[in-house]
C-alpha cells in the first residue's frame, strides 16, 4: 500500500490521516474535502478540494493517482458520496473502507423525535416549541423558513447561510465545534431554547448538545441517517480504520 485517498471534510478524516503518517511515513496520504467550508481544519498529507465528477469521475482519479485503498471518512449525511464512493471502488478494484460512527441511541431522560427529513422536522416543530436550535447546517434552512415561519430559531453554522433561505426570525450564531457540555448549557439556557433540532451524527460519546438538552428536559427533533452503501467493509472509529488499514 502506497497511496491511500481519504474522502473527509471529518474531524474522523483528519485524525486517521495524521495517525497513518505517524504510523508509516512513507505512504502517500491524500484527504479529499468537499470545499463547502470557507476555512477548512486540513489534515496533514496532501489535501484536494472539489468534487470529482461522480462515481466515474473518482474512478478515474484513482486510477490515474494510482490510489491503493480508498476511504470514505464523510459525514454519515454525505450519502451522494458514499454511493460514488462504493461504486467507484468496485470499478477500479481498490479496496474500500468506510468509517462509519455508531448512531446515538435515546436514553433515560430523552425525549426524542426522529425524523426521515427536514421537512418532517419542521413540520412537527410547532407542535414541540416556539424557539428552537436548529444545528442541521446552513443549506438545509428552507424546510423550516416554509413550514415553520412563526418560530424563533437560534441557527448555528459554521459559515454564514443565504439570507433568503432563513426563516424570518432568527439568530445566527457562527461558530466551529467541537462544543463542551457547558457551552452547550449556556446556548439553551441564555436563548431560552425549548426544542433542538439537528442530525444523528452519532460516534462513541452522545453529543453535550443531546446532554444538555436531557437536562433541560427538552424535545430534540433528531434525523435519522439515509441509508449507507451495503457491503462496505466499515470500522466504528478511527482506531479501527487504522488498524484494518496498516494490516494491509
Amino acid at each position: 500500500m502506497k497511496h491511500v485517498l481519504i474522502l473527509g471534510g471529518t474531524a474522523d478524516a483528519r485524525h486517521l490521516a495524521t495517525e497513518l503518517l505517524a504510523e508509516r511515513p512513507e505512504l502517500k496520504v491524500t484527504s479529499s474535502l468537499a470545499g463547502r467550508v470557507s476555512r477548512p481544519r486540513l489534515p496533514g498529507g496532501g489535501v484536494r478540494v472539489g468534487g470529482f465528477g461522480g462515481a466515474a469521475g473518482l474512478a478515474s482519479w484513482l486510477r490515474a493517482h494510482r490510489v491503493d485503498a480508498l476511504v470514505d471518512a464523510t459525514h454519515p449525511f454525505a450519502a451522494t458520496m458514499s454511493r460514488n464512493a462504493a461504486h467507484a471502488a468496485a470499478d477500479t478494484d481498490v479496496p474500500l473502507l468506510a468509517v462509519r460512527r455508531p448512531p446515538w441511541r435515546p436514553e433515560a431522560g430523552d425525549r426524542w423525535h426522529e425524523v426521515e427529513s427536514l421537512a418532517q422536522a419542521a413540520s412537527l416543530l410547532p407542535e414541540l416549541g416556539r424557539r428552537a436550535f436548529l444545528t442541521t447546517g446552513r443549506g438545509e434552512l428552507r424546510p423550516f423558513r416554509d413550514r415553520a415561519p412563526l418560530l424563533w430559531y437560534l441557527i448555528r453554522s459554521v459559515d454564514a447561510p443565504d439570507p433568503a433561505d432563513c426563516p424570518p426570525h432568527h439568530q445566527l450564531l457562527l461558530s466551529r465545534g467541537p462544543f463542551t457540555l457547558e457551552h452547550e448549557r449556556a446556548r439553551l439556557a441564555d436563548h431560552h431554547i425549548d426544542v433542538l433540532v439537528t442530525k444523528n451524527s452519532g460516534g462513541s460519546a452522545t453529543a453535550p448538545k443531546l446532554l444538555a438538552a436531557r437536562e433541560r428536559g427538552i424535545p430534540v427533533v433528531l434525523l435519522r441517517r439515509p441509508p449507507a452503501p451495503e457491503d462496505v467493509p466499515t470500522a466504528p472509529d478511527v482506531q479501527e480504520a487504522l488498524r484494518l488499514l496498516l494490516a494491509r
